[in-house]
Protein backbone atom coordinates (compact mmCIF):
# COMPACT_ATOMS: atom_id res chain seq x y z
CA UNK A 1 0.00 0.00 0.00
CA UNK A 2 1.39 3.33 -0.59
CA UNK A 3 0.43 6.97 0.54
CA UNK A 4 -0.09 9.61 -1.74
CA UNK A 5 0.39 12.89 -0.11
CA UNK A 6 -0.64 16.34 -1.88
CA UNK A 7 -0.38 19.85 0.27
CA UNK A 8 -1.84 23.59 -0.91
CA UNK A 9 -0.87 26.35 1.45
CA UNK A 10 -2.43 24.98 4.80
CA UNK A 11 -3.92 22.21 3.96
CA UNK A 12 -2.82 18.40 3.52
CA UNK A 13 -4.08 15.46 2.31
CA UNK A 14 -3.34 11.75 2.00
CA UNK A 15 -5.48 9.39 0.18
CA UNK A 16 -4.61 5.49 0.67
CA UNK A 17 -5.11 3.14 -2.26
CA UNK A 18 -3.75 0.21 -3.16
CA UNK A 19 -1.79 0.08 -6.23
CA UNK A 20 -0.51 -2.19 -8.87
CA UNK A 21 2.91 -1.99 -10.77
CA UNK A 22 2.88 -1.12 -14.22
CA UNK A 23 6.00 -0.46 -15.82
CA UNK A 24 7.64 0.71 -13.12
CA UNK A 25 4.95 3.48 -12.33
CA UNK A 26 2.12 3.38 -10.44
CA UNK A 27 -1.73 3.89 -11.79
CA UNK A 28 -4.60 3.64 -9.03
CA UNK A 29 -7.94 2.70 -9.08
CA UNK A 30 -10.10 4.78 -10.45
CA UNK A 31 -12.13 6.79 -7.94
CA UNK A 32 -14.87 9.27 -7.95
CA UNK A 33 -13.34 12.21 -6.32
CA UNK A 34 -16.83 13.90 -6.37
CA UNK A 35 -18.46 11.13 -4.53
CA UNK A 36 -15.62 11.66 -1.97
CA UNK A 37 -15.54 14.95 -1.62
CA UNK A 38 -19.79 14.71 -1.16
CA UNK A 39 -19.42 12.25 1.53
CA UNK A 40 -17.03 14.16 3.48
CA UNK A 41 -19.02 17.37 3.30
CA UNK A 42 -22.22 15.53 4.08
CA UNK A 43 -20.41 13.52 7.08
CA UNK A 44 -18.03 16.23 8.33
CA UNK A 45 -18.86 19.79 7.04
CA UNK A 46 -15.45 20.95 7.57
CA UNK A 47 -15.23 24.04 5.38
CA UNK A 48 -11.69 23.37 4.16
CA UNK A 49 -12.71 20.21 2.20
CA UNK A 50 -14.05 22.20 -0.13
CA UNK A 51 -10.49 22.20 -1.58
CA UNK A 52 -9.60 18.36 -2.95
CA UNK A 53 -6.03 18.20 -4.90
CA UNK A 54 -5.30 15.10 -6.42
CA UNK A 55 -1.54 14.78 -7.36
CA UNK A 56 0.03 11.41 -8.80
CA UNK A 57 3.63 11.15 -8.82
CA UNK A 58 6.47 8.35 -8.36
CA UNK A 59 6.46 5.94 -5.11
CA UNK A 60 9.44 7.01 -2.77
CA UNK A 61 10.06 4.15 -0.64
CA UNK A 62 10.44 4.65 3.23
CA UNK A 63 13.80 2.99 3.65
CA UNK A 64 16.27 2.41 1.29
CA UNK A 65 15.95 -1.60 0.56
CA UNK A 66 18.08 -3.88 -1.15
CA UNK A 67 16.76 -6.62 -3.31
CA UNK A 68 18.73 -9.71 -1.72
CA UNK A 69 21.68 -9.42 1.08
CA UNK A 70 22.86 -12.77 0.13
CA UNK A 71 21.78 -15.00 2.98
CA UNK A 72 22.43 -18.46 2.87
CA UNK A 73 19.65 -20.83 2.29
CA UNK A 74 17.66 -20.90 5.15
CA UNK A 75 18.12 -23.96 7.57
CA UNK A 76 15.34 -26.61 8.19
CA UNK A 77 13.96 -25.08 11.39
CA UNK A 78 10.34 -25.10 11.33
CA UNK A 79 9.55 -20.79 11.11
CA UNK A 80 12.77 -19.97 9.33
CA UNK A 81 11.15 -18.95 6.12
CA UNK A 82 12.54 -20.49 2.70
CA UNK A 83 11.24 -18.01 0.81
CA UNK A 84 10.41 -14.45 0.87
CA UNK A 85 12.55 -11.10 1.27
CA UNK A 86 15.52 -11.30 3.74
CA UNK A 87 14.32 -8.97 6.19
CA UNK A 88 11.15 -11.28 7.45
CA UNK A 89 14.03 -14.13 7.61
CA UNK A 90 16.48 -11.91 9.75
CA UNK A 91 13.47 -11.09 11.89
CA UNK A 92 12.79 -15.00 11.78
CA UNK A 93 16.27 -15.62 12.84
CA UNK A 94 16.27 -12.85 15.60
CA UNK A 95 13.71 -14.51 17.56
CA UNK A 96 15.31 -18.31 16.93
CA UNK A 97 17.99 -16.53 18.87
CA UNK A 98 16.16 -15.70 21.81
CA UNK A 99 15.25 -19.71 22.03
CA UNK A 100 18.54 -19.90 22.17
CA UNK A 101 18.54 -18.23 25.25
CA UNK A 102 16.38 -20.04 27.34
CA UNK A 103 16.91 -21.03 31.12
CA UNK A 104 14.59 -23.46 32.81
CA UNK A 105 12.15 -26.60 31.38
CA UNK A 106 12.16 -26.12 27.40
CA UNK A 107 8.98 -26.65 25.80
CA UNK A 108 8.11 -29.59 23.22
CA UNK A 109 8.23 -27.10 20.25
CA UNK A 110 11.82 -26.11 21.21
CA UNK A 111 13.44 -25.42 17.72
CA UNK A 112 16.89 -25.44 18.76
CA UNK A 113 18.50 -28.75 19.13
CA UNK A 114 21.77 -28.18 21.04
CA UNK A 115 20.13 -26.86 24.00
CA UNK A 116 18.66 -28.98 27.12
CA UNK A 117 16.49 -28.13 30.15
CA UNK A 118 18.74 -26.63 32.45
CA UNK A 119 19.24 -24.24 35.77
CA UNK A 120 16.48 -26.69 37.24
CA UNK A 121 16.59 -25.70 40.53
CA UNK A 122 17.11 -21.86 40.36
CA UNK A 123 15.06 -20.01 43.02
CA UNK A 124 15.00 -22.84 45.84
CA UNK A 125 17.56 -21.48 47.67
CA UNK A 126 15.13 -18.29 48.68
CA UNK A 127 12.25 -21.33 48.47
CA UNK A 128 10.30 -19.69 45.40
CA UNK A 129 10.22 -21.33 41.95
CA UNK A 130 12.32 -19.23 39.70
CA UNK A 131 13.15 -21.47 36.76
CA UNK A 132 12.65 -20.18 33.09
CA UNK A 133 13.41 -17.08 31.89
CA UNK A 134 16.48 -15.93 29.77
CA UNK A 135 20.29 -16.39 30.35
CA UNK A 136 22.76 -13.60 29.80
CA UNK A 137 21.50 -9.58 29.94
CA UNK A 138 18.27 -7.88 29.51
CA UNK A 139 15.16 -7.77 27.30
CA UNK A 140 15.46 -4.11 26.24
CA UNK A 141 13.22 -2.47 23.96
CA UNK A 142 11.35 -5.68 22.05
CA UNK A 143 8.11 -4.54 23.29
CA UNK A 144 8.09 -1.11 21.94
CA UNK A 145 9.49 -2.41 18.21
CA UNK A 146 6.39 -4.96 18.26
CA UNK A 147 4.05 -2.46 19.14
CA UNK A 148 4.64 -0.26 17.01
CA UNK A 149 5.51 -2.53 14.00
CA UNK A 150 3.26 -5.48 14.51
CA UNK A 151 2.33 -5.71 10.96
CA UNK A 152 6.03 -6.86 10.51
CA UNK A 153 5.50 -10.06 12.81
CA UNK A 154 2.00 -10.90 10.59
CA UNK A 155 4.02 -10.32 7.07
CA UNK A 156 6.72 -12.52 8.25
CA UNK A 157 3.98 -15.14 9.71
CA UNK A 158 6.16 -14.88 13.40
CA UNK A 159 3.66 -13.30 15.76
CA UNK A 160 3.35 -16.88 17.53
CA UNK A 161 6.66 -17.00 17.83
CA UNK A 162 7.15 -13.45 19.05
CA UNK A 163 4.17 -14.12 21.76
CA UNK A 164 6.00 -17.24 22.95
CA UNK A 165 9.38 -15.02 23.16
CA UNK A 166 7.56 -12.52 25.26
CA UNK A 167 5.35 -14.50 27.50
CA UNK A 168 8.47 -16.69 27.87
CA UNK A 169 10.04 -13.13 30.01
CA UNK A 170 7.49 -12.33 31.53
CA UNK A 171 5.84 -15.93 32.92
CA UNK A 172 9.67 -15.43 34.95
CA UNK A 173 9.25 -11.44 35.61
CA UNK A 174 5.65 -12.77 37.48
CA UNK A 175 7.74 -15.55 39.29
CA UNK A 176 10.70 -13.49 40.46
CA UNK A 177 7.82 -10.41 41.71
CA UNK A 178 6.22 -12.74 44.81
CA UNK A 179 5.42 -9.68 47.07
CA UNK A 180 5.02 -6.29 46.74
CA UNK A 181 8.20 -4.93 48.30
CA UNK A 182 9.88 -8.35 46.90
CA UNK A 183 11.45 -8.54 43.16
CA UNK A 184 14.34 -11.11 42.39
CA UNK A 185 16.52 -9.98 39.59
CA UNK A 186 19.45 -12.32 39.75
CA UNK A 187 20.28 -15.84 39.78
CA UNK A 188 23.56 -17.32 39.51
CA UNK A 189 27.07 -16.11 40.59
CA UNK A 190 28.70 -13.59 37.84
CA UNK A 191 32.06 -14.45 39.06
CA UNK A 192 31.09 -18.10 38.90
CA UNK A 193 29.29 -17.74 35.66
CA UNK A 194 32.08 -16.10 33.55
CA UNK A 195 34.63 -18.82 35.02
CA UNK A 196 32.55 -21.63 33.15
CA UNK A 197 32.77 -22.22 29.52
CA UNK A 198 30.60 -25.57 28.73
CA UNK A 199 27.28 -26.50 27.95
CA UNK A 200 24.32 -26.12 29.63
CA UNK A 201 24.23 -29.78 31.13
CA UNK A 202 26.75 -28.93 33.63
CA UNK A 203 26.11 -25.10 34.47
CA UNK A 204 27.94 -24.75 37.53
CA UNK A 205 26.34 -24.49 41.47
CA UNK A 206 25.57 -22.48 43.51
CA UNK A 207 23.07 -20.33 41.90
CA UNK A 208 22.22 -17.90 44.59
CA UNK A 209 18.74 -15.59 44.25
CA UNK A 210 19.36 -11.98 44.17
CA UNK A 211 16.32 -9.81 45.49
CA UNK A 212 15.74 -6.34 45.69
CA UNK A 213 13.41 -5.61 48.65
CA UNK A 214 12.26 -2.88 51.64
CA UNK A 215 15.24 -3.44 52.83
CA UNK A 216 17.73 -3.44 49.63
CA UNK A 217 16.07 -1.29 47.71
CA UNK A 218 16.82 -0.98 44.03
CA UNK A 219 14.96 1.85 42.13
CA UNK A 220 16.45 1.12 38.49
CA UNK A 221 15.58 -2.35 37.92
CA UNK A 222 12.18 -1.77 39.87
CA UNK A 223 11.49 0.37 37.52
CA UNK A 224 12.78 -1.17 34.58
CA UNK A 225 10.63 -4.40 35.56
CA UNK A 226 7.22 -2.48 36.08
CA UNK A 227 7.81 -0.97 32.06
CA UNK A 228 8.31 -4.55 31.31
CA UNK A 229 4.86 -5.62 32.69
CA UNK A 230 2.92 -3.00 30.86
CA UNK A 231 4.65 -2.91 27.75
CA UNK A 232 3.98 -6.58 27.78
CA UNK A 233 0.84 -5.91 28.89
CA UNK A 234 0.04 -4.20 25.74
CA UNK A 235 0.75 -6.53 23.65
CA UNK A 236 -1.10 -8.93 25.10
CA UNK A 237 -4.03 -7.02 25.40
CA UNK A 238 -4.26 -4.99 21.37
CA UNK A 239 -2.46 -7.84 19.75
CA UNK A 240 -2.82 -10.92 21.24
CA UNK A 241 -6.09 -10.80 22.23
CA UNK A 242 -5.24 -12.21 26.27
CA UNK A 243 -7.12 -9.78 27.97
CA UNK A 244 -6.70 -12.32 31.41
CA UNK A 245 -3.22 -12.47 31.12
CA UNK A 246 -2.64 -8.69 30.04
CA UNK A 247 -4.34 -8.06 33.73
CA UNK A 248 -1.93 -9.94 35.81
CA UNK A 249 0.39 -8.35 33.97
CA UNK A 250 -1.14 -4.84 34.21
CA UNK A 251 -1.30 -5.87 38.62
CA UNK A 252 2.14 -6.37 38.29
CA UNK A 253 3.27 -3.33 36.37
CA UNK A 254 1.44 -0.52 39.25
CA UNK A 255 2.85 -2.84 42.62
CA UNK A 256 6.24 -3.40 41.02
CA UNK A 257 6.08 0.65 40.48
CA UNK A 258 5.19 1.70 43.56
CA UNK A 259 7.68 -0.47 45.42
CA UNK A 260 9.97 1.34 43.02
CA UNK A 261 9.55 4.83 44.23
CA UNK A 262 8.10 4.44 47.48
CA UNK A 263 11.16 3.69 49.24
CA UNK A 264 14.80 5.71 49.03
CA UNK A 265 15.96 5.96 45.34
CA UNK A 266 19.22 4.29 44.80
CA UNK A 267 20.52 1.99 42.58
CA UNK A 268 20.49 -2.10 42.55
CA UNK A 269 24.27 -2.00 42.55
CA UNK A 270 24.06 -0.04 45.84
CA UNK A 271 21.54 -2.85 47.57
CA UNK A 272 23.85 -5.34 46.26
CA UNK A 273 27.38 -4.64 45.64
CA UNK A 274 29.69 -6.96 44.31
CA UNK A 275 27.25 -9.84 43.17
CA UNK A 276 24.86 -7.70 40.56
CA UNK A 277 26.13 -8.37 36.91
CA UNK A 278 24.24 -5.89 35.52
CA UNK A 279 24.28 -2.76 36.94
CA UNK A 280 23.07 0.85 35.29
CA UNK A 281 24.55 4.30 35.83
CA UNK A 282 21.32 5.75 37.03
CA UNK A 283 17.75 5.60 37.75
CA UNK A 284 16.13 8.79 36.79
CA UNK A 285 15.50 7.95 33.08
CA UNK A 286 13.93 4.82 34.43
CA UNK A 287 11.29 6.06 36.82
CA UNK A 288 10.12 8.19 33.77
CA UNK A 289 9.89 5.57 31.42
CA UNK A 290 8.26 3.27 33.40
CA UNK A 291 5.91 5.88 34.23
CA UNK A 292 5.28 6.35 30.40
CA UNK A 293 4.35 2.97 29.78
CA UNK A 294 2.04 2.37 32.96
CA UNK A 295 0.24 5.48 31.34
CA UNK A 296 -0.01 3.82 27.59
CA UNK A 297 -1.56 0.63 29.48
CA UNK A 298 -4.03 2.07 31.84
CA UNK A 299 -4.76 4.96 30.33
CA UNK A 300 -4.10 6.67 33.74
CA UNK A 301 -3.25 10.26 33.70
CA UNK A 302 -1.48 10.40 37.16
CA UNK A 303 1.21 8.20 35.41
CA UNK A 304 1.86 10.54 32.31
CA UNK A 305 1.96 13.28 35.59
CA UNK A 306 4.89 11.39 37.36
CA UNK A 307 6.48 11.11 34.42
CA UNK A 308 6.56 14.52 32.81
CA UNK A 309 7.15 15.44 36.96
CA UNK A 310 10.21 13.23 37.15
CA UNK A 311 11.60 14.73 34.07
CA UNK A 312 11.83 17.81 35.33
CA UNK A 313 12.71 17.06 38.67
CA UNK A 314 15.69 14.93 37.59
CA UNK A 315 16.13 17.52 34.33
CA UNK A 316 16.32 15.33 31.99
CA UNK A 317 16.22 17.87 29.53
CA UNK A 318 19.56 17.94 26.73
CA UNK A 319 20.49 14.72 27.58
CA UNK A 320 23.32 13.87 25.40
CA UNK A 321 23.56 10.05 26.08
CA UNK A 322 22.75 7.63 23.38
CA UNK A 323 19.44 5.67 23.80
CA UNK A 324 20.81 2.46 25.66
CA UNK A 325 19.73 -0.74 27.76
CA UNK A 326 21.72 2.17 30.19
CA UNK A 327 19.49 5.25 29.36
CA UNK A 328 15.92 5.80 28.24
CA UNK A 329 16.08 9.77 28.11
CA UNK A 330 15.66 9.61 24.62
CA UNK A 331 13.35 6.77 24.54
CA UNK A 332 11.34 9.04 27.07
CA UNK A 333 11.30 11.95 24.63
CA UNK A 334 10.12 9.83 21.55
CA UNK A 335 7.36 8.28 23.70
CA UNK A 336 5.93 11.51 24.87
CA UNK A 337 6.24 13.02 21.78
CA UNK A 338 4.42 9.88 20.06
CA UNK A 339 1.66 10.20 23.10
CA UNK A 340 0.80 13.85 22.01
CA UNK A 341 0.69 13.77 18.75
CA UNK A 342 -1.74 10.77 18.66
CA UNK A 343 -3.74 13.17 21.72
CA UNK A 344 -3.39 15.87 19.26
CA UNK A 345 -2.47 17.99 22.45
CA UNK A 346 -0.34 21.18 22.19
CA UNK A 347 2.23 19.16 23.99
CA UNK A 348 3.52 17.51 21.17
CA UNK A 349 4.82 20.63 19.98
CA UNK A 350 7.07 20.96 23.12
CA UNK A 351 8.04 17.07 22.98
CA UNK A 352 8.77 17.04 19.75
CA UNK A 353 10.98 20.14 20.04
CA UNK A 354 12.49 18.66 22.72
CA UNK A 355 12.96 15.10 20.59
CA UNK A 356 14.13 16.57 17.70
CA UNK A 357 16.79 18.50 19.32
CA UNK A 358 17.72 15.24 21.11
CA UNK A 359 18.17 14.00 17.50
CA UNK A 360 19.63 16.70 16.19
CA UNK A 361 22.67 16.61 18.36
CA UNK A 362 22.97 13.19 17.90
CA UNK A 363 23.24 13.34 14.18
CA UNK A 364 25.23 16.74 14.18
CA UNK A 365 28.38 16.20 16.90
CA UNK A 366 27.10 18.04 19.11
CA UNK A 367 26.60 14.80 21.58
CA UNK A 368 29.47 12.80 22.58
CA UNK A 369 28.82 10.70 19.43
CA UNK A 370 30.57 10.97 15.64
CA UNK A 371 31.11 8.81 13.02
CA UNK A 372 34.03 5.96 12.31
CA UNK A 373 35.72 6.63 8.99
CA UNK A 374 33.16 3.81 7.52
CA UNK A 375 29.94 5.51 8.76
CA UNK A 376 29.41 3.83 11.83
CA UNK A 377 27.51 5.92 14.92
CA UNK A 378 30.28 6.01 17.55
CA UNK A 379 29.02 7.36 20.93
CA UNK A 380 32.10 7.81 23.29
CA UNK A 381 31.28 5.71 26.93
CA UNK A 382 28.97 3.36 25.09
CA UNK A 383 29.96 2.41 21.70
CA UNK A 384 33.13 0.88 23.39
CA UNK A 385 31.86 -1.83 24.77
CA UNK A 386 29.26 -3.23 22.14
CA UNK A 387 29.58 -0.25 19.13
CA UNK A 388 26.58 -2.30 16.44
CA UNK A 389 24.02 -2.53 19.10
CA UNK A 390 24.51 1.08 20.49
CA UNK A 391 24.60 2.03 16.69
CA UNK A 392 20.99 -0.12 16.36
CA UNK A 393 19.43 1.82 19.77
CA UNK A 394 20.19 4.82 17.74
CA UNK A 395 18.63 3.82 14.75
CA UNK A 396 15.59 2.26 16.64
CA UNK A 397 14.90 5.69 18.11
CA UNK A 398 15.17 7.28 14.78
CA UNK A 399 13.18 4.84 12.85
CA UNK A 400 10.72 5.45 15.85
CA UNK A 401 10.08 8.91 15.84
CA UNK A 402 10.62 10.02 12.00
CA UNK A 403 6.96 9.02 11.21
CA UNK A 404 6.15 12.24 14.14
CA UNK A 405 8.75 14.46 13.27
CA UNK A 406 7.28 17.92 12.88
CA UNK A 407 7.96 17.95 9.14
CA UNK A 408 8.65 15.76 6.24
CA UNK A 409 12.09 16.79 6.03
CA UNK A 410 12.88 15.62 9.50
CA UNK A 411 11.30 12.83 8.85
CA UNK A 412 13.36 11.71 5.35
CA UNK A 413 16.07 12.95 7.31
CA UNK A 414 15.83 10.24 10.18
CA UNK A 415 14.89 7.81 8.14
CA UNK A 416 18.26 8.48 6.15
CA UNK A 417 20.44 8.70 9.04
CA UNK A 418 18.73 5.35 10.53
CA UNK A 419 18.93 3.46 7.07
CA UNK A 420 23.14 4.29 7.15
CA UNK A 421 23.33 2.21 9.90
CA UNK A 422 20.98 -0.70 8.59
CA UNK A 423 23.54 -0.41 5.97
CA UNK A 424 26.68 -0.53 8.08
CA UNK A 425 25.08 -3.60 9.92
CA UNK A 426 24.29 -5.45 6.77
CA UNK A 427 27.43 -5.11 4.80
CA UNK A 428 28.07 -1.81 3.45
CA UNK A 429 31.42 -1.36 6.26
CA UNK A 430 34.62 -1.79 5.53
CA UNK A 431 35.27 -5.24 6.66
CA UNK A 432 31.87 -5.86 4.32
CA UNK A 433 31.19 -8.32 7.43
CA UNK A 434 27.09 -8.35 8.12
CA UNK A 435 27.31 -8.52 11.60
CA UNK A 436 24.55 -11.22 12.44
CA UNK A 437 25.67 -14.58 12.80
CA UNK A 438 24.92 -17.60 10.74
CA UNK A 439 23.17 -16.07 8.52
CA UNK A 440 25.59 -14.49 5.31
CA UNK A 441 28.86 -15.98 3.90
CA UNK A 442 30.20 -13.11 5.40
CA UNK A 443 29.00 -13.14 8.77
CA UNK A 444 30.91 -14.06 12.18
CA UNK A 445 32.21 -17.49 13.10
CA UNK A 446 33.20 -17.38 16.24
CA UNK A 447 30.66 -15.59 18.33
CA UNK A 448 31.34 -15.82 22.48
CA UNK A 449 29.02 -18.47 23.35
CA UNK A 450 30.03 -21.51 25.27
CA UNK A 451 26.76 -23.57 24.20
CA UNK A 452 26.79 -22.61 20.84
CA UNK A 453 30.66 -23.24 20.80
CA UNK A 454 30.78 -26.54 22.20
CA UNK A 455 34.00 -26.54 23.88
CA UNK A 456 35.17 -26.66 28.05
CA UNK A 457 38.24 -25.29 28.03
CA UNK A 458 37.68 -21.51 29.43
CA UNK A 459 41.65 -21.20 28.89
CA UNK A 460 41.38 -21.93 25.43
CA UNK A 461 38.24 -20.63 23.63
CA UNK A 462 40.01 -22.11 20.63
CA UNK A 463 39.28 -25.76 21.39
CA UNK A 464 37.76 -27.12 19.02
CA UNK A 465 38.69 -24.18 16.63
CA UNK A 466 35.18 -24.33 15.21
CA UNK A 467 31.68 -23.48 16.11
CA UNK A 468 29.81 -26.29 16.56
CA UNK A 469 26.62 -24.99 17.18
CA UNK A 470 24.65 -22.45 14.90
CA UNK A 471 24.12 -19.26 16.83
CA UNK A 472 21.31 -18.20 14.02
CA UNK A 473 19.89 -14.53 14.14
CA UNK A 474 22.72 -13.40 17.00
CA UNK A 475 23.80 -10.11 16.83
CA UNK A 476 27.64 -9.50 17.97
CA UNK A 477 29.39 -6.74 20.07
CA UNK A 478 30.80 -5.32 16.61
CA UNK A 479 33.92 -3.22 15.35
CA UNK A 480 35.87 -1.20 17.06
CA UNK A 481 36.42 2.46 15.96
CA UNK A 482 38.59 1.63 13.46
CA UNK A 483 35.58 -0.55 11.99
CA UNK A 484 38.14 -3.14 12.78
CA UNK A 485 36.49 -6.81 13.60
CA UNK A 486 38.76 -10.10 14.57
CA UNK A 487 36.28 -11.90 14.96
CA UNK A 488 37.88 -13.96 17.89
CA UNK A 489 35.45 -15.97 20.16
CA UNK A 490 37.61 -15.15 23.27
CA UNK A 491 37.06 -11.22 22.40
CA UNK A 492 34.41 -10.90 24.26
CA UNK A 493 33.82 -7.27 23.56
CA UNK A 494 33.69 -7.59 20.07
CA UNK A 495 32.11 -11.21 19.58
CA UNK A 496 29.42 -11.23 22.93
CA UNK A 497 25.56 -12.06 22.68
CA UNK A 498 22.89 -10.56 24.44
CA UNK A 499 19.83 -10.59 24.71
CA UNK A 500 19.48 -6.13 24.73
CA UNK A 501 21.89 -6.66 21.34
CA UNK A 502 19.29 -7.88 19.44
CA UNK A 503 15.75 -6.20 20.81
CA UNK A 504 16.31 -3.15 18.77
CA UNK A 505 17.79 -4.64 15.72
CA UNK A 506 14.77 -7.34 15.48
CA UNK A 507 11.87 -4.12 15.82
CA UNK A 508 14.21 -2.34 12.99
CA UNK A 509 13.83 -6.09 11.03
CA UNK A 510 9.81 -5.54 11.63
CA UNK A 511 9.67 -2.05 10.27
CA UNK A 512 11.64 -3.20 7.19
CA UNK A 513 9.32 -5.92 6.36
CA UNK A 514 6.18 -3.22 6.56
CA UNK A 515 8.00 -0.62 4.60
CA UNK A 516 10.10 -1.95 2.09
CA UNK A 517 8.82 -2.82 -1.67
CA UNK A 518 10.56 -3.36 -4.49
CA UNK A 519 8.96 -3.29 -8.01
CA UNK A 520 9.24 -6.79 -9.60
CA UNK A 521 10.61 -4.86 -12.83
CA UNK A 522 13.67 -3.79 -10.65
CA UNK A 523 13.87 -7.12 -8.76
CA UNK A 524 16.99 -7.96 -10.73
CA UNK A 525 18.40 -4.42 -10.76
CA UNK A 526 19.91 -4.59 -6.63
CA UNK A 527 19.88 -1.53 -4.62
CA UNK A 528 23.18 -1.13 -3.41
CA UNK A 529 23.49 -0.05 0.21
CA UNK A 530 24.03 3.31 1.04
CA UNK A 531 27.56 4.13 3.17
CA UNK A 532 27.30 7.77 3.93
CA UNK A 533 27.35 9.92 6.50
CA UNK A 534 24.51 12.19 7.42
CA UNK A 535 24.58 15.73 6.52
CA UNK A 536 24.51 18.09 8.90
CA UNK A 537 20.83 19.29 10.42
CA UNK A 538 19.06 22.18 11.00
CA UNK A 539 18.44 21.40 14.93
CA UNK A 540 15.54 22.54 16.49
CA UNK A 541 17.14 26.01 18.65
CA UNK A 542 14.40 27.02 20.73
CA UNK A 543 14.21 25.49 24.29
CA UNK A 544 10.61 25.28 25.51
CA UNK A 545 9.78 25.22 29.44
CA UNK A 546 8.50 20.87 29.87
CA UNK A 547 4.80 21.27 30.54
CA UNK A 548 2.50 18.61 31.77
CA UNK A 549 -0.90 20.80 31.04
CA UNK A 550 -3.88 18.90 30.21
CA UNK A 551 -5.28 21.15 28.04
CA UNK A 552 -5.04 20.67 24.49
CA UNK A 553 -5.29 22.19 21.05
CA UNK A 554 -6.34 20.29 17.37
CA UNK A 555 -2.71 20.76 15.85
CA UNK A 556 -3.96 17.55 13.78
CA UNK A 557 -7.07 17.43 12.14
CA UNK A 558 -7.98 13.18 10.90
CA UNK A 559 -10.80 11.67 9.54
CA UNK A 560 -10.38 8.24 8.42
CA UNK A 561 -13.29 6.55 6.45
CA UNK A 562 -12.74 3.14 5.60
CA UNK A 563 -14.34 0.65 2.98
CA UNK A 564 -13.07 -2.80 1.90
CA UNK A 565 -10.36 -1.88 0.03
CA UNK A 566 -10.07 2.40 0.12
CA UNK A 567 -9.06 4.45 3.14
CA UNK A 568 -8.75 8.34 3.19
CA UNK A 569 -7.15 10.33 5.56
CA UNK A 570 -7.40 14.25 5.35
CA UNK A 571 -4.81 15.96 7.59
CA UNK A 572 -4.93 19.85 7.88
CA UNK A 573 -2.35 21.99 9.43
CA UNK A 574 0.71 22.28 6.92
CA UNK A 575 2.82 25.53 6.79
CA UNK A 576 4.34 23.72 3.38
CA UNK A 577 4.23 25.72 0.04
CA UNK A 578 2.27 23.77 -2.65
CA UNK A 579 3.75 20.45 -3.18
CA UNK A 580 3.10 16.83 -4.10
CA UNK A 581 4.69 13.89 -3.89
CA UNK A 582 4.16 9.96 -2.39
CA UNK A 583 6.04 8.09 0.76
CA UNK A 584 5.49 4.88 2.39
CA UNK A 585 2.51 4.29 4.77
CA UNK A 586 4.18 4.24 8.09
Amino acid sequence: MSRLTCRHSSLEFYLFKDTKVCNDSYSFKEIDMIQLHNILKKRYSLFFLTLVIICITHKIPAVKATISLGLIPSPDIPGIPKEGDDYSKLLAYSLYFYEAQRCGFLPKNNRVSWRHNSALDDGKDRDVNLTGGYYDAGIGSYNWGAIEWFEGYELSNQTEYLREMVKWGTDWLIAAHPKPNQLFIQVGSSHLDNTYWGPDTNIPYPRPSYEINSTLHGTDVAAEAAAAFASSAILFRDFFNDTAYASILISHAISVYTFAENKTLQLSSKAIPGTFGYSTSTYTDKLVYAAIWLYKATNQTQYLDKAINYYNEFQLQDSLRIMSWDDQTGACNILLAQIYFRESSKNYTIWSGETERYLDRIMTNKSDCNFTNGGLLWCKGDSESASIPISLYGAFGFFMYASYSSTIEKANYYKNFASSQIDYLLGANPMKMLYVVAVHPNSPKNPHHAGAHGGTNIGNMNDPPETMHSLYGAVVGGPDMNDTYHDSRADIVQSEVALDYNAAFQGIMAYYVINTYVPPSNRDRPIKPTNSKPKNSKPTNSNPEISNSSLSQQQKIIIIIGTQDTEYEILKNSEQENTCNTVNVE
